[in-house]
């Protein structure tokens, strides 16, 4: 389809769409890619996280979003293939494989050719209480799917400050991305397909808030050289004034530009009022437009002075990084998620949602699904070979500082 059409040029421009009726979903998704947008995110059903089975059918009835189920991938990816072919130019597709069925919505997404998944264990964790070693289990599982049907996964440390502060909390994001890439890449993910997240989340009130935000997002950028960042507007400190809300948009997208964010998901000035209408959609769309033609090649002659105050923040959250990182090395990631280490919620491993499906493998266990998951995926036109299992890490390995991906219920 892309070579049917077109790549969009990046930033990628992210729009959700949640009505809870799919046959209300494709014709907002379609009206949005006509004004601009690249992705079109279709959030789920507030609480299908925490259901251990997935829908079936086309759904018409959702609450503050819309069911995942294999039915509705299916008629938004034909409804955005057709717009696609009418703007000479793809148009993608995101959901969540996240909460208790990651394995499962994983496999829906690879057969209706979805583009992006929401796909961190952590959020689960933290936002909804899941089990962590359920879910780091059922996370790397789902990665691995991702990873043969080409899927850019979207993780969710922009959710965490969403509780802590942005400014203090800054390297725990930084800390996150980072396992986040060793764990995809563990799991068989690109480069190209680690969507890490984070977000303009510093109150405005603060001080140099602008400056501090163009050092966060430069960081990250240069961490992850060849990742496609998502970026994730304010939410936050959107306080209910449509003006300073849309001011404040124009600032993210001017960030995001500046330091060459691959996806901007388009911020609100309705955001924590109401479920947006379409003119503020289509409000929020003008913004990004106006920014990113305006000024889409700032980032080319943005170089922070040597010494300055960005590049002295910068390496002041990196080192805080550093240190967080030895700690988790030390203590084991389990500790430092039941801790509080991340988002300030403390989630013990023993606690949440979805232990009871996590079986300890016996002596001799045969997954023939895992093990060829495992396997290096063949070139394309080549035969496949036999499937060799994962070697086990030795304890050394940084992966011994986090749950071990077995264990797992496929």
């Amino acid at each position: 389809m892309i070579a049917a059409t077109a790549e969009p040029p990046r930033p990628w421009i992210y729009l959700i769409v949640a009505t809870g009726d799919i046959y209300e979903d494709i014709p907002q998704a379609q009206a949005a890619a006509r004004e601009g947008a690249d992705i079109i995110a279709v959030i789920r059903s507030t609480g299908q996280s925490l259901l251990d089975y997935v829908p079936e059918g086309a759904t018409r009835e959702g609450f503050a979003g819309t069911y995942a189920t294999q039915e509705n991938f299916a008629l938004m990816r034909a409804a955005l293939d057709d717009v696609s072919r009418e703007l000479g130019r793809y148009v993608r597709l995101t959901n969540y494989a996240s909460g208790l069925c990651m394995p499962e919505i994983a496999v829906l997404a690879g057969l209706e050719r979805l583009d992006m998944m929401l796909n961190d264990c952590m959020y689960g964790i933290i936002f909804r209480d899941i089990n962590p070693r359920r879910t780091f289990i059922d996370q790397r599982f789902s990665r691995q799917i991702h990873a043969r049907a080409g899927i850019i996964i979207n993780t969710g440390e922009d959710n965490y400050l969403t509780t802590a502060d942005a400014v203090d909390a800054a390297h725990t994001v930084v800390v996150s991305q980072l396992l986040n890439e060793y764990f995809g890449k563990e799991a068989g993910l690109t480069d190209g397909q680690l969507g890490l997240g984070h977000a303009f989340e510093i109150n405005p009130a603060v001080p140099d808030s602008f400056l501090l935000e163009l050092a966060h997002a430069q960081l990250v950028r240069e961490l992850f050289p060849d990742a496609p960042l998502k970026y994730m507007p304010p939410t936050k400190h959107m306080t209910g004034n449509v003006f300073a809300g849309y001011l404040l948009d124009a600032f993210f997208n001017l960030c995001g530009l500046m330091t060459d964010q691959s996806i901007l998901l388009i911020g609100m000035m309705t955001e924590g009022i109401h479920t947006p209408f379409l003119s503020d959609r289509d409000l929020a769309l003008e913004n990004v437009r106006y920014v990113r033609d305006a000024a889409g090649r700032l980032g080319e002659n943005f170089r922070p002075p040597p010494g300055g105050f960005i590049e002295r923040r910068a390496n002041q959250v990196l080192a805080e990084s550093v240190g967080l990182l030895r700690r988790i090395c030390d203590q084991g990631l389990l500790t430092a998620i039941a801790d509080g280490t991340f988002g300030i919620t403390r989630r013990p491993a023993d606690g949440g949602r979805g232990l009871d499906g996590v079986i300890e493998q016996a002596d001799g266990y045969f997954n023939p699904a895992s093990d060829l998951l495992a396997a290096p995926a063949p070139a394309p036109g080549s035969a496949r070979g036999p499937a060799h299992g994962p070697a086990r890490a030795p304890d050394d390995d940084p992966r011994s500082a986090a749950p071990a991906a077995t264990g797992a219920r496929p």
